[in-house]
């Protein structure tokens, strides 16, 4: 927040002289507008890679024409047909769960964007509790997919929003375990001191120490699970239930669901960055470049595995959540806790 109250003070002169709840309003309100850009603009580039490279792994050229160079502005194309599209409700749907649904998946990955530490200064706020925070906030996310599956009033949806929650709940435990890794030596929940803890070198960061190295991994697959992403995508398989919890949605609508997922691919790999790979750090270059370009690596990775692995079925990915990844989440956090107690010794 301090970070947008410099900037007003620097542009408007006239900023001092403003009731105190206006100097508290205005900083809020820039920081709200900086996230919103980045959820909405986000999905835009990030539709556009991944057609490009998917087509590159299959041996194809992706979008080509619109815009001109390899096709930049298919996107944007879409985007305005997805406005122009007619919004259709079905008949039987519960019509108030099923115009808030699409709301709610958005604004649960849009709220945690605010913690998101993009350098030293460069955070809307900075809150004590932030890890907390993100994975309370991104839960809505799960909740707005049930109300879609269950207001849409059809056996696919349904469907779709049952598997999403069992599978959000699964995949949960073990991912916040593998971030407990990293809260116990660090000792504090704010985002900003996990980057701090992380100061001073490539071999100081926790993706790098030899606990929180495997807590990564599970923290990774975890994340790819709760964005239900490849192998993870169960709950819109369109070989078995059309498109899942958004099946009766269209238009913008139906965009929205896209907008959240990818604004949370970018989420999960901001924080996956700020938990393991040392945040804003790195030689050279500014912050906010730094902590972009790793996001993004990560965010690459994402896109990679979903043209490379074939889905998991519903029976396997239980199994991989509860009797795989869930005991080994255990041993490491019980694993931190001792080396944590062996080198700084009882309070």
């Amino acid at each position: 927040m301090n970070f947008f109250r410099e900037i007003l003070i620097e542009q408007l002169p006239v900023f001092r002289e403003l009731p105190s709840f206006v100097q508290t309003l205005l900083p809020m309100l820039l920081g709200c507008l900086v996230c919103l850009a980045l959820v909405a603009l986000f999905p835009l580039i990030a539709v556009w890679l991944e057609r490009k490279i998917s087509a590159h792994m299959q041996d194809r050229l992706g979008p080509m024409r619109v815009g001109g160079w390899h096709g930049w502005a298919q996107t944007i194309a879409d985007g305005v047909k997805l406005l122009t599209k007619e919004d259709i409700i079905p008949k039987e749907a519960d019509k108030l769960l099923f115009k808030l649904a699409p709301l709610v998946v958005f604004i649960g990955g849009f709220a945690a964007f605010v913690v998101l530490p993009f350098s030293d200064h460069f955070i809307v706020s900075d809150l004590n509790i932030g890890i907390l925070y993100v994975v309370a906030v991104s839960s809505l996310g799960v909740v707005g997919v049930i109300m879609a599956g269950w207001a849409s009033n059809n056996k696919y949806a349904l469907f779709g929003g049952m598997r999403a929650a069992a599978q959000i709940v699964s995949y949960e435990i073990p991912t916040v375990l593998a971030i407990l890794t990293v809260v116990i030596p660090v000792g504090s929940l704010s985002m900003q001191e996990i980057v701090r803890a992380q100061a001073g070198g490539v071999l100081n960061w926790f993706i790098f120490q030899p606990v929180t190295f495997f807590a990564f991994f599970i923290f990774y697959i975890g994340t790819l699970a709760e964005v239900n992403r490849t192998p993870f995508d169960i709950p819109e398989a369109e070989s078995e239930l059309v498109a899942g919890y958004h099946t009766e949605y269209s238009g913008m609508r139906f965009a929205f669901f896209f907008l959240a997922e990818y604004a949370n691919m970018f989420l999960v790999s901001a924080l996956a960055v700020t938990l393991f790979l040392g945040g804003w750090h790195g030689p050279w270059l500014p912050g906010p470049v730094w902590f972009i370009f790793k996001s993004m690596c990560l965010v690459f990775l994402q896109m990679w595995l979903r043209w490379t692995l074939p889905r998991l079925r519903v029976d396997q990915l239980m199994y991989v959540s509860w009797k795989v990844l869930l005991p080994i989440a255990f041993l490491l956090v019980l694993a931190a806790g001792t080396v944590a107690l062996i080198t700084e010794g009882p309070a």
